[in-house]
Order: C-alpha cells, then structure tokens, then sequence
C-alpha cells in the first residue's frame, strides 16, 4: 500500500465518518482509529502517518524497533492570537515562487493585511489577518498541506 492509497482511504474514512477501521493485505496490516479529532494510521512495514491537528503530517520510515516522534504542539503564551485556516488546501507564504514571503516572524501586522495564500482546487486564497499585532509565529511550512482549523500564525495583538 503506497501513500496515495493511504491518503485515499483517510480521505474516505473521513468522508463517511468511520471511527476504526482494520485492513490486512498480504504482509501489510493497516489499522485506523479515529478518536475526536485525532486520526492515527499504524501500518506494519511500511511509513507512519500521524495526522494530529493542528500540526503537520508528520511521515517516518520505521523499521521493527523505529520510534515515531510527533511534532510538539506549541506552548500556549497568554494573550496571543491564533490565525487559523479556514480551508482545506496548500499554504503558501509568498505570492509567487522565489518572491519574498508576505509576513516574517517579528514583522508588524495590520487588521486585513494578507498573511499567506491557501490553494484550494486551482484557487488562490488570501488569508488575512483578523487582528493587528506582531508575528510571534509561523506554524506551517511553504508547500505544506493544511487541514481546515490548522493553526497557521500566532500573533501578539497591538495593545
């Protein structure tokens, strides 16, 4: 079973709100349990995937005795301001390849400044910021898939 399939069948489990699922192909066994909104996929033999939103898919060859390390979800600081995606899509930081980013870690923000783009089916969508403040944060990577929620900027609003 390779990663499209992987993805695929995530796709479709999610789709029709299947909670576990169990499948056995050969020398592969691929096991889901979906609990809230994390989604754990264990296959023997072949990659890891974590999906644990907010952060990224994380993806790690394993052998028998490999240790998969999940990404550590930030520590929250008081007073700060999540941005987050509201689609499913690609993030992108900058408007087009090789340009430079729209927004740096410690760059000030306005009230609709545009943050980032999220692809979604061959459309471009901004994504604004809904507070003014300075960029503490970038919590998704260029190219990166992104699920809707995802935590993408954290921000210190202007007081």
């Amino acid at each position: 079973m390779n990663q499209k399939e992987l993805k695929e069948l995530i796709e479709f489990l999610i789709e029709k709100d299947i909670a576990e699922f169990e499948l056995e192909r050969g020398d592969v066994k691929v096991r889901i349990k979906r609990a809230g909104e994390h989604t754990t996929v264990h296959t023997h033999g072949e990659p890891r995937f974590y999906a644990v939103p907010p952060a990224p898919i994380a993806v790690t060859e394993v052998g028998a005795a490999s240790v998969v390390a999940e990404p550590a979800a930030p520590a929250p600081e008081e007073g700060l301001h999540i941005v987050k995606s509201p689609i499913v899509g690609t993030f992108y930081e900058a408007p087009s390849p090789g340009a430079p980013p729209f927004v740096k870690v410690g760059d000030a923000v306005e009230l609709g400044q545009v943050l980032c783009i999220v692809e979604a089916m061959k459309l471009l969508n901004e994504i604004e910021s809904d507070v003014a403040g300075e960029i503490v944060k970038k919590l998704a990577a260029n190219g990166q898939p992104i699920e809707y929620g995802q935590e993408l900027f954290v921000i210190r609003p202007k007081k």
